[in-house]
Formats: structure tokens, C-alpha cells, sequence
């Protein structure tokens, strides 16, 4: 199976996606802050999903599920961020936070299967 056959990383290429569309609409005086952070923190989700598929170790593909783990709960801390600066209005934070949660939860439970594997 291809990483691009992955339920976790067609998901995460869309969150992407929206995650760009909706950090348009930040300020431009945070382009090199908090926008910046944002958007590679979301690109950072699908790219170790795919660069840990395609390592030739079980143990290398987990720790690169992980980090794609840590990159979307530093993700959601940053939605929080720019929700309580206003940067976000309450219907787009919501939508950006249910479709993270899923994605966490989703990585949470390869990651588990895997390990399941090693032992």
C-alpha cells in the first residue's frame, strides 16, 4: 500500500489546504509569525506521514507518525492562539479543530496498530 492510499494522509493534504485557505485572512503583520507557524506546522502532518511510509524500518515509520502527531497538537494549540487573538472567527475554528481532533485520533490508532506489530 501507498502512503497516498492512507485515510490519515488524504486528510491531512485537505486540512492543508483549508488551513491556507483560512490563514489568508490573518493579519498581514503576521505573515512571518503566527501565519507562518500555522501553515508548517499542517504541511509538516501529511510529509512525515509519507517520509515515514517509505522508511525501511517499522520503528522509523512510528517515530515519523509521531512527529507528524506532535506537529498537529502544536497545530491545535496555535488554532487556539488565533481564535483568542480574533484571527479566527468561531464557525472556522470549530470546523479547523473537529478535523484536527479526527486527525490525531486517526494517527493515534496507526501509531497503536503498529506498535502492535513490533512485539
Amino acid at each position: 500500500m501507498d502512503y497516498k492510499d492512507l485515510e490519515v494522509w488524504n486528510k491531512s493534504i485537505q486540512f492543508v489546504t483549508d488551513i491556507y485557505k483560512v490563514s489568508t485572512c490573518f493579519p498581514k503583520s503576521e505573515l512571518y509569525g503566527l501565519t507562518n507557524q500555522i501553515r508548517r506546522a499542517s504541511v509538516s502532518i501529511p510529509s512525515n506521514i509519507a517520509e515515514g511510509h517509505d522508511r525501511k524500518s517499522l520503528k522509523s515509520y512510528i517515530y515519523f507518525l509521531e512527529v507528524s502527531l506532535a506537529s498537529a497538537s502544536e497545530l491545535e494549540t496555535q488554532l487556539y492562539i488565533a481564535k483568542n487573538l480574533e484571527f479566527l472567527n468561531e464557525r472556522d475554528f470549530r470546523k479547523l479543530i473537529s478535523e484536527i481532533t479526527s486527525i490525531r485520533m486517526m494517527l493515534n490508532k496507526l501509531i497503536s496498530v503498529l506498535k502492535g506489530k513490533l512485539k
